[in-house]
């Protein structure tokens, strides 16, 4: 019998070799996204409300609705509170800051562009428009100030084309909220109009807002209240007019401080709104999400925006806004020349067209290099594993049906073939 403990402790050594050694690439391929991964922080990750009051913190507003909501310091990143921070929830017009931030870059804002009958095909039903007409003139600036102030959804198509078309902008806008490590939007439509599998969360807009407010012309539009909007051509004067249009931000010039930055509302997103907020020096951004009629996300915003202000030095972090991996510094190979940005840019001055920077590739993790390590070389460990075991399932099979004579012995057989395996299994 001694050979048969000997044959099983082999096959235990080296199935649990084999084991070991393939451990690292199927639990990387099977394991779930583990808490420690979510984006912000594990606590982002929690169901419900997400606060960590110290001694004298006012208490959250009662009476919210919001199915999301997310409150942040605009320049720290820290996250105050949050109420199901990265639930994924349709973003209706507040997508149009990802647009923004994604295309602005790349235009200047003083060309000027002829639109096409075409380029204003494929809007949705009941789209809001700010009234561009096919065949006339408009400037790059003024679209912007439909974008922001009517939500024109005529205006993003327009600018979208002229960014090389909607596919190609819808691309470009998911690589943006990739780099900003917003992974919980997928875009569909570059106006955010209702379409199966466009979703967002609290978490993902309030980084959109914040990577914008980064941009002086984005800040710009997203602030103003209202503006004169070119029109169409008089017939009689040949002159051509224009008319008001107004922001329909509901909080801006009504909340303290309150400096953009976008609303929006479809019959299935209900209400959206991000906000930003600044006093004191201090900025906040707020972002609430789906809340039960379209006046409370203002309401709901505005006390969330007070709260902040109030408990901002009384409450510890609950998590923290990814920053943009795409804002990546390189080295000079040179002497540096001065390019300061303007805290405002005057309207008369063109921005020269922009494009965002890639992010750079990047090395596979060591995780990922023990894995594939592991995927190469466990195989032939496990395979002889597996061939022990079964030559001591065979042997003990025989053993039970020997007579008792003895006149079947496969020790001497199996000790040979033990010792070729071992010896195998060391080479």
């Amino acid at each position: 019998m001694l050979i048969d403990r000997h044959l099983a402790l082999r096959c235990a050594a080296a199935s649990a070799a084999g084991l070991f050694a393939l451990a690292p690439a199927s639990a990387a391929a099977a394991r779930p996204r583990a808490a420690a991964e979510v984006v912000g922080g594990e606590r982002l990750a929690r169901p419900g409300v997400q606060v960590a009051p110290e001694s004298g913190a006012p208490d959250l507003p009662g009476g919210l609705t919001a199915r999301s909501w997310l409150v942040a310091d605009g320049t720290s990143g820290e996250v105050l509170a949050s109420y199901n921070a990265h639930a994924t929830l349709p973003p209706a017009s507040t997508l149009k800051m990802l647009f923004a931030d994604t295309v602005l870059p790349k235009l200047d804002r003083e060309a000027v562009h002829r639109v096409a009958p075409e380029e204003l095909t494929g809007l949705g039903a009941g789209s809001s428009l700010v009234g561009i007409k096919e065949d006339l003139d408009y400037k790059v600036e003024d679209l912007w100030r439909g974008v922001f102030l009517s939500s024109g959804n005529d205006a993003v198509h327009v600018l979208a084309h002229m960014n090389g078309g909607i596919e190609r902008t819808v691309t470009q806008m998911q690589a943006r909220a990739d780099a900003l490590q917003a992974h919980d939007t997928h875009v569909v439509t570059p106006d955010g109009y209702d379409q199966d599998g466009q979703v967002s969360s609290a978490y993902d807009l309030t980084l959109f807002a914040r990577a914008g407010l980064r941009n002086p012309d984005f800040r710009s539009y997203c602030s103003t209240r209202d503006a004169q909007f070119p029109g169409a051509v008089d017939r009689n004067t040949g002159q051509r007019g224009s008319f008001g249009i107004a922001n329909t931000d509901r909080l801006l010039g009504r909340y303290p401080g309150l400096i953009g930055v976008k609303n929006g509302y479809t019959t299935n997103a209900g209400s959206t709104f991000t906000g930003a907020a600044e006093r004191d020096g201090r900025l906040l951004l707020v972002t609430v999400m789906h809340t039960s009629t379209y006046q409370k996300v203002y309401d709901e915003a505005a006390a969330l925006l007070d709260w902040g202000f109030s408990a901002a030095d009384r409450v510890s972090p609950v998590g923290e806004l990814a920053e943009d991996t795409s804002a990546v510094q390189v080295a000079p190979t040179a002497e540096p020349k001065p390019n300061p940005v303007p805290d405002t840019v005057p309207s008369a001055a063109p921005s020269p067209p922009r494009s965002v920077p890639a992010a750079p590739p990047m090395a596979a993790p060591a995780a990922e290099q023990q894995a594939e390590h592991a995927r190469r070389t466990g195989g032939t460990v496990g395979m002889l594993a597996a061939g022990l075991c079964a030559a001591a399932a065979l042997a003990a099979a025989l053993r039970l049906r020997r007579d008792r004579a003895g006149r079947l012995s496969l020790r001497p057989a199996l000790r040979r073939w033990a010792v070729s395996a071992t010896a195998t299994r060391r080479r």
